[in-house]
């Protein structure tokens, strides 16, 4: 009844929230970010050293002190768009910034319009790297069904079932104009309510871990909030900035920043909260004599070794997230205080930390939840469960 009585509520403001705030129009497709025009692909066929003029321009940039250095020729021929089969020579820059591009590559190349047989109509921009993800996903995919049978599969149903709330929801409904933190809690709650129940079942044990989940997520929304204010933190990274001039609009940066807190901090939660009803169980099956005042002691034990290793998970994770920054910094001999309170240093810092009490937070929350409704559920002997 306690599950019920907090859950339903929950579930129904998460539709209503859905129904009013979601997009009635797609957002704006097709925008120039910066990243080229139409792309094309192309199969790198020669790579030879050459000068970097090419037509009378100057190609690296180095004028006339610069005649003597040397850029990468390379021989490509278009597979696809409008001209596939013509070879084109495309000059870059032999610097440590640019890629490495050898025989046999694979590459896109960005059109820019004019002759599509006119090699200065292309620019070469990246790697082609779809046919490689595909493998590794599937070995990913393999690897979820191998050990986790049924349930991997659940896994994996749930897994597409939040990148499609992302899609279909969130980005369209913030892009559109919505309240990133509104947004973003409503998309948190439809992924939270369905990865978990797609992925464990509906059971007491897996509602258990929901209503940790939520209090979990509403500390963390709170804190967010609040220290966000406090620490005066704008949200505008150049990331945010640059979606800012796409959009011709304002958006509400530190909203949005406090959206993807939530997001990026749900995933850690579901695996503590998780963990924690799923240990509540096994040891009432292990022992059905044991009260919940025992179930909790022994889970929190279980709960305080699994929060240690999240905590550093979450912070190694944000800081190889913004490792270039951080080295960036590292080279202008700023201190250590300087260097974190700056803000694209210290929001990822307040992320972290944010996330992290919610985490420590989950395991109490939870267990205590768990051992009370577990001690009541009627739970089938452990020998008779696969």
């Amino acid at each position: 009844m306690l599950l019920v009585a907090v859950l339903v509520p929950v579930a129904l403001a998460t539709l209503v929230g859905l129904w009013l705030t979601w997009p009635g129009a797609q957002p704006h497709s097709g925008v120039d970010i910066g990243l080229g025009q139409r792309p094309v692909q192309g199969d790198v066929l020669t790579e030879t050293s050459a000068p970097c003029t090419t037509g009378g321009a100057d190609v690296g940039g180095t004028g006339s002190a610069g005649q003597d250095k040397r850029c990468i020729s390379l021989g490509v021929r278009l597979t696809d768009g409008d001209s596939p089969g013509v070879l084109i020579q495309q000059v870059l820059p032999d610097e440590p910034s640019t890629p490495r591009f050898a025989v046999g590559d694979h590459v896109v190349l960005g059109y820019t319009g004019g002759n599509p047989s006119d090699a200065a109509s292309y620019q070469i921009q990246d790697f082609q790297r779809g046919a490689s993800m595909l493998w590794l996903a599937a070995l990913f995919a393999a690897a979820v069904l191998l050990l986790g049978r049924w349930r991997g599969l659940a896994s994996l149903v749930a897994l597409g079932f939040s990148f499609l709330v992302l899609v279909t929801y969130l980005f369209p409904a913030i892009l559109t104009g919505g309240n990133p933190v509104i947004v973003g809690v409503l998309a948190a709650s439809v992924i939270m309510f369905g990865v978990l129940y797609l992925t464990h079942g509906v059971s007491a044990q897996t509602s258990s871990a929901v209503l940790g989940t939520v209090l979990s997520l509403a500390l963390i929304g709170l804190l967010g909030t609040a220290f966000s204010a406090v620490t005066q933190l704008t949200g505008l990274d150049d990331d945010t900035a640059k979606l800012i001039g796409v959009l011709g609009h304002g958006i509400d940066a530190r909203g949005l920043l406090l959206a993807g807190m939530l997001i990026g901090a749900l995933g850690v939660l579901d695996d503590v909260t998780v963990t924690q009803t799923s240990s509540v169980w096994e040891l009432r099956r292990a022992n059905p004599e044991l009260g919940a005042r025992q179930l909790y002691t022994a889970a929190l034990r279980i709960g305080r070794d699994h929060i240690s290793s999240a905590v550093n998970t979450l912070a190694l994770a944000y800081t190889g997230a913004v490792l270039p920054v951080l080295l960036l910094f590292s080279l202008s001999g700023q201190s250590f205080g300087a260097l974190v309170t700056t803000q694209d240093v210290a929001q990822e810092v307040i992320r972290t930390l944010v996330g992290s009490i919610g985490l420590v937070a989950a395991v109490p929350i939870t267990t205590a939840i768990a051992a009370l409704v577990a001690r009541r559920d009627q739970i089938e002997p452990a020998t008779q469960r696969d």
